[in-house]
Order: structure tokens, then C-alpha cells, then sequence
């Protein structure tokens, strides 16, 4: 079987690997949903690829994106993701971020777990996109509710585009042409 890929998915080979291997596939562990809310909120107003080859990166800079410790990170750990020439060096997206980890740990307390918070604005299943060579939309009613609920909840630097980013990367739309 062919796998028929939008155009940026055709950019480059790291950008084929990441369409092929992960994009649009339902994600359901918690690092992996940390990791990427974390790497959709860099994005903004960046390119996919720009933040992707920085993938590794940023998964040292944030401790292989373990809530908990981003969560507990101090001035000095901000000053060294700050000083870090590897990642997006933005501060209001670097505390988002460790803000981000924390709501995280608020949820887990509370007895909830980042997949099903972040699934239940699908109803636990993922959402198929019909595209007919259409392109994405930026945006949804879902994900201005979905952004709406997490702001709310205390997340930080998640708006309606950044949320439906993240819900087609981690397949809770299912945005696939394939």
C-alpha cells in the first residue's frame, strides 16, 4: 500500500518519517501527550519541521518530558532552557510550559490522567476528518472548546489552533489521507 502524503509531509525525509511513523496516530501515554502539547505550543507561529529536528532536544531540556520534573522546575532551571541554543528559546513558552507540567500534576492528584482529560473532548474516540484534498483546518469547534476547558484548567499557551494541532498530531482527529 502507498502511503499518499499532504505536501509537508513531503518536505523533507524527517518530516516523511514523522507523518508515516507518528502524525495522526491515537497517542494515549502521558509523556508522549506532554511532549507533544509541549512541542504544538513551541510551534506557534514556527514551522512543524523547525521544531521537529529539535525533537531530541527539547526532550533533554525538559527531562525527557517527565511532568513531574518539569513540574518542579526552579529559576535555575529556567535560566539553563533560557540559555539552551538547542531549543526555541522563548520565555513565555518555556514557563507555559513548565506551567503546563504542573496543571498536569494538579490533574494526576485529582485522580485524572492527561489522556483521558485530553480524550474526552472526543469522546474517547478518535474523529475522522474527511479532507478530499482539502487542507487542514486551523481550527474547530471542538478544539475552541477543548482550548477554551484547558485554559480554565490552568494550561497555558494553548489557543483553538495550537489545540487542534495537537488533537490531529496525536490522533484524536484522524486528519490522514492514507
Amino acid at each position: 500500500m502507498t502511503t499518499r502524503r499532504p505536501l509537508w509531509a513531503e518536505a523533507s525525509e524527517l518530516m516523511r518519517n514523522y507523518y508515516d511513523t507518528k502524525w495522526g496516530f491515537p497517542e494515549h501515554d502521558d509523556r508522549e501527550l506532554f511532549k507533544m502539547l509541549t512541542l504544538e505550543l513551541f510551534q506557534s507561529g514556527l514551522s512543524w519541521s523547525t521544531i521537529w529536528k529539535r525533537e531530541a532536544a527539547f526532550e533533554k531540556a525538559f527531562a525527557n518530558f517527565d511532568a513531574a520534573k518539569v513540574a518542579v522546575f526552579d529559576q535555575d532551571d529556567f535560566k539553563r532552557l533560557m540559555n539552551d541554543s538547542t531549543i526555541i528559546r522563548n520565555r513565555r513558552k518555556i514557563m507555559a510550559t513548565i506551567n503546563n507540567a504542573k496543571v498536569i500534576q494538579e490533574l494526576l492528584a485529582d485522580g485524572e490522567t492527561l489522556n483521558n482529560y485530553v480524550w474526552s473532548f472526543v469522546n474517547f474516540k478518535p474523529q475522522r476528518l474527511q479532507l478530499n484534498g482539502k487542507r487542514l483546518p486551523s481550527q474547530t469547534i471542538e478544539s475552541k472548546k477543548m482550548a477554551r476547558k484547558m485554559k480554565a484548567d490552568g494550561f497555558q499557551f494553548v489557543g483553538p489552533t495550537t489545540a487542534y494541532s495537537f488533537m490531529t498530531a496525536v490522533g484524536m482527529v484522524n486528519a490522514r489521507e492514507d
